[in-house]
């Protein structure tokens, strides 16, 4: 069998993706999505959940956009399944990326409420831009029981996922507000703060959601 330039070009490029040195894992995924080939997706996405470094993470993910949906989006949904936290991860936030509505049934409630952090917030992102007209409030009301959860990052990413859904995640957040776990209250109060006035900083908007509910308010008074 005749071995063409190109041939050995995407060999290189395969090969670069296992590279010990991160800048020539960069340049490897560079590469591939540069000229993109259906021998590189497999490979993409295997190394998607193993690969250390988020830049280089994030390269993978670009070089698997440039790919035809109909190839990566099956191995996608299957990796959104997988027992590795960064494999579901960085399966969500590719198809974040990519954008195609038909990804939207593998967003599950066991994602949106994954254990793992960084997948729960994928699942978020991705849940935002993949839902169907007509379900925003159901995911709002699923997003809204995630309320208290983590540390400043990761309830800052569920903050901005709801914004993005706009009025629909009202009824959710009043529901919160009145949360047993002071914690949901207060971050239910800080993303409806957020939503009033989107310039509004997180950490002002979570500071003052906190002294309301130590004081034993909802944040509802004379609204």
């Amino acid at each position: 069998m005749t071995v063409t330039g190109q041939d050995t070009d995407a060999i290189q490029a395969l090969q670069g993706l296992e590279d010990s040195r991160a800048s020539t894992r960069l340049r490897a995924a560079l590469a591939v999505g540069t000229t993109p080939d259906p021998r590189f997706v497999a490979k993409l996405i295997e190394r998607c959940a193993v690969e250390p470094e988020f830049f280089v993470r994030d390269m993978l993910t670009w070089a698997l956009t440039r790919h035809p949906v109909s190839m990566t989006l099956p191995a996608l949904l299957r990796e959104t399944r997988s027992e590795r936290a960064q494999a579901r991860s960085q399966a969500l936030h590719t198809l974040s990326k990519i954008g195609d509505r038909q990804a939207w049934p593998a967003v599950t409630r066991e994602l949106l409420s994954d254990a793992d952090e960084e997948v729960a917030r994928s699942a978020w992102r991705a849940s935002v831009l993949l839902v169907p007209e007509g379900e925003e409030s159901a995911l709002a009301a699923v997003l809204a029981t995630q309320f208290g959860r983590g540390g400043r990052e990761t309830q800052l990413s569920l903050s901005r996922a709801l914004v993005e859904l706009g009025e629909v995640i009202v009824p959710a957040l009043l529901a919160a507000t009145t949360a047993p776990d002071p914690r949901m209250r207060a971050h239910a109060l800080a993303t409806q703060r957020l939503l009033r006035d989107p310039d509004v900083g997180f950490e002002s908007a979570i500071e003052e959601a906190k002294r309301v509910v130590a004081l034993g308010g909802s944040g509802q008074e004379g609204r």
